[in-house]
């Protein structure tokens, strides 16, 4: 089974014949799987070569880069294996479309709120309020005309289920506003990571897959990002990232110990990127009966499979209907 791999340290990763070393600042030598491995992490300050590259887009295997403070910066993905040009067409035609990307943009949010009020409602003697706020700005989502005016309905939904998580957190973590560049505050460190995190999980499944990364609905296709994924990400942040932050604080998991303050920039330390990482893994991996396949599905294979159901709403087959998870 293929697993994702993070690295911590600083050093260098190393092809020698159809084998990745990374050797550590001391020199310490360390043979890593290519075979096994599904993506690699790096949070460290690493150097590697193209013939490192080469032997990962062999494998298929993606390399996603963060920075210092934990910052998502990039991704090399290696040359994509499993094109359609049919599929990628139908998918631009239904951008270009105003009234099939609205379609598919109200669907995502339509996914994300039931996945917000789920959470919420599980503590709904405290979060009432919050509750009947995101409910009523939901009504709102059919009749919006524009994915502007989406945009702002779920900047206010969300705004309102934040707010909520002062009311269910056990810890002295508290949320005021949402801070993303630099996040401020130690829950915007670690929506921010965990957001991290879950693009570029969903950018991994989106390329095992036909679909084109940049040819996005809710948010604008841009040059220089796979909007795709922050796309598909607004369905699973509420579903996999909160509940892994929310479990964290108040298992005690993760506590203000686990994050550094540089000049008001606030991020989460090695230490607690490890222990909410180990958290994100156990929750990907996490398995549910699924009601149509009759079979155990993964929180990480559900992100495929809606990749499949983009693919089958583009060409005609099925229309899109988005995840709602029933159990």
């Amino acid at each position: 089974m293929l697993k994702d791999h993070y690295i911590f340290s600083n050093g260098r990763l190393k092809r020698k014949d159809n084998t990745i070393y990374f050797l550590d600042e001391k020199e310490n030598k360390r043979s890593l799987p290519v075979h096994q491995i599904e993506n690699l992490y790096v949070f460290g300050e690493v150097d590697f070569n193209s013939a490192l590259l080469n032997l990962l887009s062999q494998h298929e295997v993606h390399l996603h880069i963060f920075n210092y403070y934990g910052f998502y910066a990039g991704t090399f993905c290696p040359r994509n294996r499993k094109v359609s040009g049919f599929t990628v067409v139908q998918q631009s035609a239904h951008y270009l479309d105003k009234g099939k990307r609205l379609y598919i943009a109200k669907m995502f949010l339509e996914s994300a709120v039931h996945h917000m009020l789920r959470n919420i409602r599980r503590h709904k003697e405290k979060t009432g309020v919050c509750i009947h706020q995101i409910e009523e700005e939901a009504k709102k989502l059919d009749a919006a005309s524009t994915v502007q005016e989406l945009m702002g309905i779920e900047g206010r939904i969300r705004q309102h289920y934040y707010q909520s998580f002062n009311d269910i957190l056990r810890q002295d973590f508290t949320f005021e506003k949402r801070t993303k560049q630099p996040p401020r505050d130690p829950l915007n460190a670690l929506i921010s990571f965990g957001n991290s995190l879950c693009y570029t999980t969903v950018l991994g499944e989106i390329y095992k897959t036909p679909l084109d990364p940049t040819v996005s609905f809710l948010h604008e296709p841009s040059t220089r990002r796979f909007s795709l994924s922050l796309d598909l990400a607004e369905i699973f942040k509420p579903l996999i990232v909160d509940p892994v932050i929310i479990a964290s604080i108040n298992n005690r998991i993760i506590t203000n110990k686990h994050f550094d303050d540089i000049d008001g920039m606030v991020f989460l330390n090695e230490e607690g990127k490890k222990k909410f990482i180990i958290e994100w893994e156990n929750k990907l991996a996490t398995s549910i009966q699924h009601r149509k396949l009759k079979r155990k599905v993964s929180y990480r294979h559900f992100i495929r499979l809606e990749c499949y159901k983009l693919i089958k709403h583009f060409i005609g087959d099925e229309l899109y209907k988005p995840l709602k998870a029933w159990w």
